[in-house]
């Protein structure tokens, strides 16, 4: 492969430590690299550096001649006076740039729902970003230099792009380097890893499942075997291997020496302890939503919802911008009154929240971390295995990355990752006992990410996480729903059915813009199915309600019969074949009506 690009014995020191030290790389034709480090380890900087956008203290980059370099960096450029079109295709005929598949690809994979006319000092700032990255992904660059292309980019924005990049960039088509906190989208685009840290750069082959693992070898080579047990990346690789199967199916993994790593390593949540413990804490009923609409001044946003909370259900929430998200999260939190329909809640549920906003935070911004958190009790306990430890919550702020440093700092001068850290650690010790978390990953490198989620894991109560990370939801939460046209749905086959529904809903809206309707709307309304009258069709969607109710259901009580079996005399084997009989009969049904959802769901596809 052509060489591009290069880095020499690299050196950049700060007035209080050395950030980049004797760093030495190379871009190569068709490499598509993955940064990843720690919040403030020099990430960003590396990038400019490359970019020729800032020199370092000694060594050099060189570029190979005529190699075109992009940038896309965290600072978006929103000039008055310059409209979308202009900033991105420049002044020329339009038939000039829409005759390029590639550009058409761009534009309605990025811009599909801004006006091309407008005026970039009018949009918001979510999407300026996404015409910067517009601009570069349609220029003529041979390398991309991309820091944090996926924020203000939603799960499909995000699939997308790296859909573009993947066919974009092949092996001979130029390089590529990403800085993204998305471990999904790294482990989908990228094919090398960089690691920042310490002032070193050390490289990794493969992309985030592949640097999870070569980590973890590297950790048990330099530590103790106690050392090495606690060690988040070893929790981090035992659901990489036994999680989701595209993941383990990844030729790039080494099966045997992953398996051998996790060989003692318990999975990352022990579920029969957390249902029973959130089973006695709350209950069997916690939060249940029957055929609720609700919305603002007057006009529904949500209509006909049914949803139900479990004592231990850990549930994520997928959604366009726009779709009710937000507005299923105030039902759930009580911070919004269904106008039609009933929501019941338990007598002993108590609900937070950890917003986008930092609500729990923003009163505490001059005092210092250690005083804040010194408001709550002494121990918290950090885990639901027997024998797990009551922990301070200074303990726990060092498992959130807070050093004693750290803990004396004003919290209003923490980093935008670390407030969330803290947002989030100061609702866990307020005691609730349902947990909802929205865009809770904003501004926080992968390895925390990785805390928050080990923390997370430990929960032992309903969980509703609302998230375009990808990752997250299919890290942390064991149901998805989506909401989308006013309803909330259930998605058995997760992430990609709904990334699949919303295809469909495109290709939809698309075959029906381009061509006028030759025949009168049926009486249903324009919403009804081929083949189905509208009360047929009123009735198959009340029939898919009642299927996804009978599936939570099901699993509700699927979950407590296997926590109810740590209750029973391990000599009682009558009594154990029993409830073992009877969960295998509740699986049996469980499946049949999964079966009959996805029948139902596949006739309504076009609905």
């Amino acid at each position: 492969m052509a060489h591009l690009l290069g880095a020499q014995a690299l050196h950049l020191a700060l007035p209080d430590r050395v950030l980049l030290d004797a760093v030495t790389l190379g871009i190569e034709d068709g490499d598509r690299i993955g940064v990843v480090g720690r919040n403030g380890d020099g990430k960003s900087t590396l990038l400019s550096l490359l970019a020729g956008r800032r020199e370092p203290d000694s060594g050099r980059v060189t570029v190979r001649s005529g190699v075109r370099i992009g940038v896309l960096d965290q600072q978006d450029d929103a000039t008055p006076g310059t409209t979308v079109r202009e900033r991105v295709v420049g002044t020329g005929p339009e038939h000039e740039w829409a005759a390029d598949p590639r550009i058409r690809d761009v534009m309605g994979g990025l811009l599909g729902d801004i006006d091309l006319d407008a005026d970039l000092s009018v949009l918001s700032g979510g999407q300026v970003r996404r015409v910067h990255l517009a601009e570069l992904l349609v220029g003529d660059h041979d390398v991309l230099l991309l820091d944090e292309p996926t924020n203000h980019l939603d799960v499909e924005g995000i699939a997308w792009l790296a859909e573009h990049l993947r066919s974009h960039w092949s092996p001979r088509s130029g390089g590529l380097v990403v800085i993204t906190h998305d471990r999904w989208f790294l482990d989908a685009v990228c094919t090398r890893m960089w690691e920042v840290h310490d002032g070193v750069v050390d490289p990794f082959e493969g992309g985030y499942a592949a640097y999870v693992l070569q980590r973890v070898e590297r950790d048990r080579q330099a530590q103790a075997a106690e050392a090495k047990r606690q060690n988040l990346m070893r929790k981090e690789l035992a659901w990489l291997r036994r999680g989701a199967p595209a993941r383990t199916s990844k030729p790039k993994f080494r099966i045997d020496a992953a398996n051998e790593l996790i060989a003692d390593e318990p999975s990352v949540r022990d579920t029969v302890e957390l249902t029973r413990l959130a089973t006695s804490r709350l209950g069997r009923d916690v939060i249940d939503l029957e055929d609720v609409s609700a919305g603002y001044d007057g006009a529904d946003v949500l209509r006909d919802v049914t949803l139900h909370v479990g004592p231990a259900d850990r549930i994520g929430i997928l959604g366009p911008n726009g779709a009710g998200k937000s507005t299923l999260l105030a039902l759930i939190t009580g911070d919004l009154v269904a106008r039609t329909g009933r929501v019941r809640r338990g007598k002993t549920v108590t609900v937070r929240q950890v917003s986008q906003r930092m609500t729990g935070l923003a009163d505490h911004f001059d005092e210092r971390v250690s005083e804040v958190v010194g408001r709550y009790r002494t121990t918290f306990r950090a885990g639901s295995r027997a024998g797990s430890d009551e922990v301070s919550p200074g303990q726990l702020l060092e498992r959130l990355g807070f050093t004693s440093a750290h803990q004396k700092v004003l919290a209003g001068r923490l980093s935008g990752g670390q407030q969330r850290r803290l947002d989030l650690l100061l609702t866990l010790l307020e005691e609730p006992n349902v947990l909802v978390l929205d865009e809770p990953t904003n501004d926080m490198d992968t390895d925390m990410l990785a805390a928050m989620e080990d923390l997370l894991d430990t929960w032992p109560g309903p969980l509703i996480v609302v998230s375009h990370d990808r990752y997250l939801l299919e890290r942390v939460t064991d149901l998805q729903y989506a909401v989308l046209d006013g309803t909330v749905r259930h998605l058995p086959g997760g992430v990609e059915q709904y990334l699949a529904l919303r295809a469909a809903q495109e290709d939809a809206a698309s075959a029906a813009s381009s061509s006028a309707p030759s025949s009168p709307v049926p009486a249903g309304g324009a919403d009804a199915a081929p083949g189905l009258s509208g009360r047929e069709l009123r009735e198959a969607q009340k029939e898919l309600s009642a299927l996804e109710r009978r599936m939570g259901k099901l699993e509700s009580e699927i979950a407590a019969a296997r926590a109810g079996l740590g209750d029973i005399d391990p000599g009682d084997y009558t009594r154990m074949a029993e409830e073992m009989t009877a969960i295998s009969a509740r699986e049996e049904e469980l499946t049949g009506v999964e079966e009959s959802w996805m029948e139902l769901s596949e006739r309504l596809e076009g609905v």
